[in-house]
């Protein structure tokens, strides 16, 4: 499972989101990567600014979008409990 958080240097939603999903990964145990959109585009992959820097902050769960603007804790909360509860029933039967 990963969660990513898309941001750009200056955006106070990016703060605010960041500062979410400090919380609920320490609630939950969930770590997050940041990634700033214009920094990766200038190191050559315009491909995350290209598709998400409109709507900065994006919350990307196993990459794919999950929210964007704002974190939308409980859906969040919820999927990643479903996705950590059937990742513990594969391992069970491994």
């Amino acid at each position: 499972m990963t969660l990513t958080l898309l941001t750009r240097t200056g955006c106070s939603a990016c703060a605010t989101a960041r500062a979410e999903l400090d919380r609920i990964g320490a609630d939950l145990g969930v770590g997050f990567d940041e990634v700033d959109v214009d920094r990766a585009a200038a190191d050559g992959d315009p491909m995350l600014r290209a598709e998400f820097g409109d709507r900065l902050p994006v919350v990307l769960l196993d990459g794919e979008e999950h929210s964007y603007w704002e974190v939308d804790e409980p859906r969040l909360r919820a999927d990643l409990a479903a996705r950590r509860g059937s990742t513990e029933d594969a391992a069970g039967r491994g």
